[in-house]
């Protein structure tokens, strides 16, 4: 037991240096590190390789996806040559296509209006929401950048429990991490340049 207690001590002394030493992660760093712009299908796969996919789903997620398509619609962000809002079109339309939900583009004005009213940055394209079909309002992130269909189908999934009143808090635990795979030119101009 003593020996137990000498090692961790020996392992809390020699990281402590280096806990002193580091420096506070601002939200500029964890922005930073949360967004990936690419240029390239070879970038964007790059960085998908590295993304966890989902593989454990609730008893009744087909069927809740599946009867909420006449309910709820996906909108999400695009931009010309913007290679993550193709890939993300794309898996979108294979998720259209399996759960007949409608999918449809918005502007970049109203994605940001709608990360305003959530107090989240404006990263850039693509971002994708579900909402009710007759409340343009209320919108639930479900894609800040391309994703895996399992992952924005999970995504979908819970954008649809929280909008029929689970807990939100519960819901976006489960759905606090996204890709940040966005286009390389996402970034919003600054006014003069």
């Amino acid at each position: 037991m003593k020996r137990h207690h000498t090692l961790i001590a020996g392992l809390v002394a020699a990281t402590l240096p280096v806990q002193l030493s580091a420096r506070p992660v601002t939200r500029a760093d964890a922005a930073r590190a949360a967004i990936h712009p690419v240029g390239d299908t070879t970038q964007m796969h790059a960085w998908l390789a590295r993304v966890p996919v989902t593989r454990d789903f609730p008893p009744d997620f087909a069927e809740t996806l599946s009867s909420a398509a006449s309910l709820n619609v996906i909108e999400m962000t695009t931009a010309p040559g913007c290679v993550p809002c193709a890939d993300l079109w794309a898996r979108l339309g294979a998720f259209r296509t399996r759960y007949h939900w409608q999918v449809r583009i918005i502007s970049r004005d109203e994605a940001m209006l709608r990360s305003g009213r959530l107090g989240l940055p404006w990263v850039g394209h693509p971002v994708a929401w579900v909402r009710p079909a007759n409340d343009e309002r209320r919108a639930i992130p479900i894609s800040i950048g391309t994703d895996h269909l399992v992952n924005l189908a999970r995504n979908a999934y819970l954008a649809t429990k929280m909008l029929a009143g689970v807990r939100p808090d519960v819901g976006l635990r489960a759905m606090a991490k996204y890709t940040g795979i966005v286009s390389v030119s996402s970034q919003p101009q600054r006014r003069g340049q």
